[in-house]
């Protein structure tokens, strides 16, 4: 009966350490190698055959190491670290041991794992995340600009007031110097920020309306078009 392998990878920024056991949970390899697939891969074929799992660490950093894996065909999974309470109790853990852990998970089946989004889609997925938090500094600013108005005035500005603003305006608020170059400043990163999530969103549509599955979103009640600024 041929052998079969389970394979940890702790991934670091410049380093990956792998881990190789069996379905005893002997450990029979590892090996500490740079941030290159070529020589995790020429690690790790000799034992492809034999791999029945390879859980690589889910890192900031995790996207070409997995996708290339998978491109070569290795079973591999991604390990979710927020569901592991590592090495409780233990004294003497280090990257040898964090990769075997791995390792071990798989060969119990109790390794958490995550999501692999579909490399072609991630890209817009990372573009959303940028947006939102592109989104949530527009916001911030905005109350801000709302808030030193409110504070220096006894008023409320409106929202469709501010948007509507231009910069020079916005300067023209305050007596003091200090106080209208802050509203100056403000103004002119909310437009800038505008500019910008108005660009990611013409770019997410585009993609999104060459995915099949896009146009079926529409036959669900309360779901409209996207609509840009023109």
């Amino acid at each position: 009966m041929t052998e079969q392998l389970m394979a940890g990878i702790d991934l670091h920024s410049n380093n990956v350490v792998i881990g190789i056991v069996n379905q005893d949970g002997e450990r029979r390899k590892h090996r500490k190698l740079e941030c290159d697939l070529k020589q995790v891969d020429d690690f790790l074929r000799p034992m492809k055959k034999q791999l029945k799992s390879i859980a690589v660490e889910s890192t900031y950093n995790w996207y070409w190491l997995v996708d290339g894996l998978r491109a070569r065909g290795y079973p591999v999974h991604l390990a979710n670290p927020a569901k592991m309470d590592q090495y409780s109790g233990i004294k003497h853990a280090d990257d040898t041991n964090d990769a075997f852990f791995l390792a071990e998970l798989q060969r119990l089946n109790i390794l958490p794992t995550g999501y692999i989004y579909d490399p072609q889609l991630r890209p817009v997925r990372d573009l959303l995340r940028r947006r939102m938090s592109l989104v949530h500094q527009r916001t911030a600013l905005i109350l801000s600009f709302k808030s030193l108005y409110t504070r220096t005035t006894g008023r409320d500005m409106a929202l469709s007031r501010l948007k509507s603003m231009e910069v020079a305006e916005a300067q023209t608020l305050y007596k003091h110097p200090a106080n209208g170059l802050i509203a100056e400043i403000q103004k002119e990163h909310i437009q800038k920020l505008d500019e910008s999530i108005e660009r990611i969103e013409k770019i997410v549509l585009k993609c999104a309306g060459e995915l099949p599955c896009y146009q079926k979103l529409y036959t669900l009640p309360g779901i409209g078009k996207w609509r840009l600024k023109t």
